[in-house]
């Protein structure tokens, strides 16, 4: 087939038949019938000598004759279409160089209307406003952040509702203190369990972390009274610390079971309490749960997360979350005016803490112990089978816990400051003295019966329970200044705070 102005065209292998005879001027010798088949003239007119000569083995052919011309590497002449070919051949030609797979460079990217020529070797990352997840994609290597994130559910729950009295406790007011020589007293260590390192923030880690180390007790008296509460593991010594009023049935015959967050029960010997503190420690040997990190309860702010581990009504392992509600808040503990009574300067909060709570940790969001849960209030006019939680739980302050905790481990007993006076817990508006012990800290500092002290190191005194909270909150040793009056003077003192056990 030609074109129109019948001039010869260059075959296509590709599309060409190959039992198709092609034109040609001349005939071929046998030795190149099957391999080299002739060429058309490359223009018309009447052949030369050369082009019409038979052609021999002596003879060499003329140049293009008995082959096609060779092509130039790279060239794709061969497959080029001219005028008048159906374009349809060129599908059956060699196959168009495919462009290279599109690669997004960052996930989402749209697909790119026209391939650059060139791929950048560098890629700038994205404005700082862009969203996380395309900025993070120009990340050559992935941030290195040491972070041990663990979350976890909880673990099914021993349900058993016992009875007998409540651990948490409804607030009282009592009061008085003694004289006795200032003792050294040893610092075992205590609260210096793992860090968690948790994700801050996270009640599901918090509680993961501490669950194991909160445990249920269980206390029979030898009067068959019975009680239950919590407490929490300290140290690698197997000793927990609680509440005095959830082991005092104990005290003086009876038994202490532990049951820990894994349903593993130990009996567990009493190491000592503190009434004064309402706090007490007891021990397991072999003990198999953890210990605890103490945080700094003086740097806990008003407003901040917190989260109560327990067990409230025998419901072990129940977890709540709240604030801070306030901070030394004066509160007195007792279950009854017969028992001598706490007077602790706490932390308040709206976790809910019920009966049961008592000796649990108040922990902050990093997982660390900042108080021990000890009181709560009620309605007044409530009964005992009424009490609940209102939003107004009470925990002791880790800091105070932590000084009791030592000298109950270093030898059963602990201590308290003292000024060597009796307050009169009737009178509104001051601590005004009832009577004064002979060669104590007051009687050395001239204050004398019907004196009213009206603030301690500056910080105001409106009731006798508030003067007894803010001497507890110091250590025997310590010096304080009182501001009294008399006869309607205003009169200031500085005293060094006696000790008592208790």
């Amino acid at each position: 087939m030609t074109s129109d102005d019948a001039e010869p065209t260059v075959p296509n292998p590709a599309t060409a038949d190959p039992t198709a005879a092609l034109p040609t001027t001349s005939e071929p010798s046998a030795g190149h019938a099957a391999s080299t088949p002739p060429v058309p003239s490359p223009s018309p007119g009447p052949p030369t000598p050369q082009q019409s000569a038979p052609l021999n083995g002596l003879t060499p052919p003329p140049l293009g004759a008995g082959a096609m011309p060779l092509r130039t590497p790279g060239s794709d002449a061969a497959y080029r279409q001219t005028n008048g070919r159906s374009t349809t051949q060129r599908s059956f030609g060699q196959p168009e160089p495919q462009e290279p797979r599109f690669r997004p460079v960052y996930p989402g990217q749209a697909w790119p209307t026209e391939q650059p020529q060139y791929r950048p070797a560098y890629v700038p990352p994205p404005p700082a406003d862009w969203h996380v997840q395309q900025a993070r994609s120009y990340t050559t290597e992935p941030p290195k952040v040491n972070r041990i994130v663990t979350i976890a559910g909880l673990v099914a729950l021993i349900i058993g509702v016992l009875a007998g009295a409540g651990a948490a406790t409804i607030v009282v007011a009592l009061g008085g203190g003694s004289n006795a020589p200032i003792a050294n007293q040893p610092n075992p260590p205590v609260g210096t369990g793992a860090d968690p390192k948790i994700r801050t923030g996270s009640v599901s880690a918090v509680a993961a972390a501490l669950l194991p180390s909160v445990v249920q007790l269980r206390v029979d008296g030898a009067d068959n009274s019975e009680a239950t509460g919590s407490g929490f593991v300290i140290d690698n010594l197997g000793h927990i610390l609680t509440n005095n009023h959830v082991v005092a049935a104990a005290a003086t015959g009876g038994s202490i079971q532990v049951v820990t967050n894994g349903n593993k029960t130990a009996t567990a010997r009493l190491v000592g309490r503190s009434p004064a503190y309402d706090l007490a420690v007891v021990q397991v040997v072999g003990l198999d749960a953890p210990s605890v990190q103490f945080g700094r309860s003086d740097q806990a702010l008003v407003g901040q997360d917190v989260v109560a581990i327990g067990s409230p009504l025998g419901l072990a392992g129940t977890v709540t979350s709240g604030i801070i509600s306030a901070k030394n808040r004066p509160v007195t503990t007792g279950d009854d005016t017969g028992q001598a009574s706490s007077y602790i300067s706490a932390l308040q909060t709206d976790a809910a803490i019920n009966p049961g709570n008592s000796g649990g940790p108040l922990v902050d969001m990093n997982a660390r112990v900042i108080g021990v849960n000890s009181a709560i209030a009620t309605v007044p006019g409530s009964g005992e089978g009424q009490s609940g939680s209102i939003g107004l739980g009470f925990a002791i302050p880790i800091d105070q816990a932590r000084r009791t905790a030592q000298q109950l481990i270093a030898d059963g007993r602990a201590s308290y400051p003292v000024i060597g006076a009796s307050v009169d817990m009737s009178f509104e508006g001051g601590g005004r003295v009832s009577a004064v012990t002979a060669k104590s800290p007051a009687a050395r500092a001239g204050l004398r019966v019907g004196d009213v002290i009206t603030s301690i190191n500056n910080e105001p005194v409106d009731s006798a329970e508030v003067l007894i909270v803010a001497i507890r909150t110091h250590q025997p040793g310590e010096a304080v200044q009182l501001a009294y009056e008399r006869g309607g003077r205003s009169r200031t003192v500085t005293l060094t705070l006696a000790q008592q056990i208790g």
